[in-house]
């Protein structure tokens, strides 16, 4: 029911509290829930914006629940622009609590300069509260 779900989440939003990175600013309290590569960024529009994008920069989460190659996917987006997903192995978490209405949102953490795709961008995802 409704109630049990609210107290798990008030329970785990206590663990992360202690266990995890948090961001307050003057409107809202953010908590880092993961940190992850950014994955298939060689098929969209990283190199094409490469020298735009700056660590701190945010990202949109856009969950794609008609995805047909992953039901959990969640494509990444800066500036209304494509650029990944959250990896497969890491999305199931993202992929839940935007279903269930939770504020997410990404930011650039790091950029390297790696002909890797997965070593060029790493970003974070927070659960905004």
């Amino acid at each position: 029911n409704g109630y049990a779900m609210r107290l798990l989440q008030i329970s785990l939003l206590a663990i992360f509290l202690l266990t995890t990175r948090l961001v307050i600013s003057a409107e809202s309290v953010k908590i880092l829930v993961q940190s992850s590569p950014l994955a298939g960024s060689q098929y969209y529009a990283v190199n094409k914006l490469w020298n735009h994008i700056r660590p701190g920069d945010r990202l949109t989460l856009v969950r794609e629940t008609n995805n047909r190659h992953d039901r959990n996917a969640v494509r990444v987006d800066w500036n209304n622009q494509p650029l990944g997903y959250v990896p497969r192995t890491e999305n199931r978490a993202v992929a839940k609590a935007l279903d269930a209405g939770e504020q997410l949102e990404g930011r650039v953490s790091r950029l390297r300069d790696d002909p890797d795709p997965w070593q060029r961008v790493e970003f974070e995802v927070y659960l905004i509260l």
